[in-house]
């Protein structure tokens, strides 16, 4: 395989590996904000009566949201500007794990 081949292979692959790594991001921040929406729902509903003690609480909620909004955002800019970098770290996590399990497994199996 010439050097170039090696090179095209490598960014294709990078590349993937970010858009997956996008789209798994996308899912998690959709869900964080269903489940945001959800956690609002529940705290009007509950504390209803106790509008102070509800605000207080949906403010801490959307507090939360919002830093977890941030982390997606800053880890999709990482993604996007670093795609090689980014699939060796999800390389690297796959590969701490497997060693792990490959550790801490029975003898029995």
């Amino acid at each position: 395989m010439r050097k170039n081949d090696i090179e095209s292979q490598l960014h294709d692959t990078a590349e993937r590996a970010g858009e997956r790594a996008r789209y798994y991001a996308d899912g998690v921040s959709s869900n964080a904000r269903d489940l945001l929406e959800r956690g609002r729902r529940r705290i009007r509903e509950r504390f209803g009566k106790r509008a102070a003690y509800g605000e207080q609480l949906s403010r801490a909620a959307e507090d939360l949201a919002d830093e977890a909004n941030y982390h997606y955002r800053r880890l999709r800019r990482q993604v996007n500007r670093h795609p090689a970098a980014t699939l060796a770290i999800v390389a690297g996590t796959i590969g701490a794990f497997l060693l792990l399990r490959r550790a801490f497994r029975s003898d029995d199996d």
